[in-house]
């Protein structure tokens, strides 16, 4: 051992002690406090891209999931007849239609869990190949200050990555017209 090293430890026993944490986080990283990076891809980055709120339960992979697609008043300008949802291609998963409703719902946050408040009965429609999505509430969906979500109770597809919904609304009123209401994207690992 170098004598400058033996003087720098042994005659300073309190460097010793102020050093010593940090040789041992550099020598033993601490693997379970990642960090996870908030961060969103878009495909669409127009300026009429709209980016709706989501919330999930398990992001695995093959994991069994509970997926609410909000729909916020700030979402919805008029009552909505009808919702169609155009599911990703490569979304390979377990779309039933037993096992998607629409309930009224309470977003959750820091106090609060998500909890569907109020099960809408509606009519469910997946086309073959299962890209889209149909919804026929039997009442409208009103324009109020209520929240709203689609719920799918899936199990996650075997591929990760990043699946965006894009949701299109007809709305109620004298000329039923269906507009785009915006896009869900969901991240699997």
């Amino acid at each position: 051992m170098p004598s400058k090293f033996k003087k720098l430890f042994i005659f300073h026993p309190l460097k010793l002690l102020v050093c010593l944490p940090l040789l041992i986080t550099l020598i033993y990283p601490n693997e379970s406090n990642k960090v996870r990076a908030g961060i969103e891809f878009q495909w669409n980055n127009d300026s009429d891209y709209r980016r709706l709120r989501w919330y999930q339960r398990d992001n695995l992979r093959r994991a069994r999931n509970t997926i609410y697609f909000f729909l916020r008043p700030s979402d919805r300008k008029t009552g909505l007849l009808k919702i169609t949802m155009k599911v990703p291609d490569k979304f390979k998963s377990s779309v039933n239609e037993k096992k998607i409703s629409v309930c009224q719902v309470r977003i959750g946050g820091f106090e609060n869990r998500t909890k569907c408040l109020k099960d809408l009965p509606a009519d469910i429609e997946i086309n073959e190949d299962k890209t889209s999505i149909d919804i026929f509430p039997l009442s409208p969906i009103p324009s109020s200050r209520e929240s709203y979500a689609v719920v799918f109770k899936v199990i996650n597809p075997n591929k990760t990555g990043l699946y965006q919904f894009h949701s299109f609304g007809q709305a109620s009123g004298k000329i039923p017209v269906s507009n785009y209401l915006g896009s869900w994207t969901i991240m699997i690992d």
